[in-house]
C-alpha cells in the first residue's frame, strides 16, 4: 500500500497526494462505526502488527486507488444476531460517504467480506450464575 494517488488541480497551485493507507484508515474507521460490526478481520499481517504493539488502523481494508476513483474491500466480523445484509449495506453507505467527503475520490466499488461471527462471551455468563 505504498502507492499514492495524485489529484490534479486546475488552479496551478500544485497537486494533492493521498496515500492508499489514508483511504484505508478512513474506510476502516467508517466501517467500525456501524452497529453490528464486532471488528475488522486483518489476517496474519494485521495480527502480527497488533502483537508487536502497533495498532493497525487500516486492518481489514484493501484499497485500489486511481486518480479520481477508489475500489475498497472491507473484511469484517459481525456480531451474532445482527442481520448481515443490513450491516453490509450500512457499511457500504458509511464508507462511501466518509471516503468521498474526506478525500474527494469517487468510491466506485465497496465490497464487504464477512469473515466471521463474534459470539457473546459465554464464560462471563457462566461465572455470573455461579456467584449468585
Amino acid at each position: 500500500m505504498e502507492k499514492t494517488v495524485i489529484e490534479k488541480q486546475d488552479n496551478n497551485t500544485g497537486s494533492v497526494r493521498i496515500a492508499d493507507d489514508v483511504v484505508a484508515i478512513i474506510a476502516g474507521l467508517a466501517a467500525t462505526e456501524v452497529e453490528g460490526v464486532a471488528g475488522m478481520s486483518g489476517g496474519i499481517a494485521g495480527g502480527i502488527a497488533e502483537i508487536l504493539g502497533r495498532k493497525n488502523l487500516s486492518k481489514g481494508v484493501k484499497v485500489e486507488v486511481g486518480e479520481t476513483e477508489a475500489a475498497i474491500d472491507i473484511f469484517v466480523i459481525v456480531d451474532f444476531g445482527a442481520r448481515i445484509p443490513d450491516v453490509a449495506l450500512k457499511i457500504q453507505e458509511n464508507v462511501k460517504k466518509a471516503v468521498e467527503s474526506m478525500t474527494g475520490l469517487k468510491a466506485i466499488e465497496i465490497n464487504v467480506h464477512v469473515q466471521g461471527v463474534a459470539f457473546p462471551n459465554t464464560e462471563v455468563r457462566e461465572e455470573e450464575t455461579r456467584v449468585k
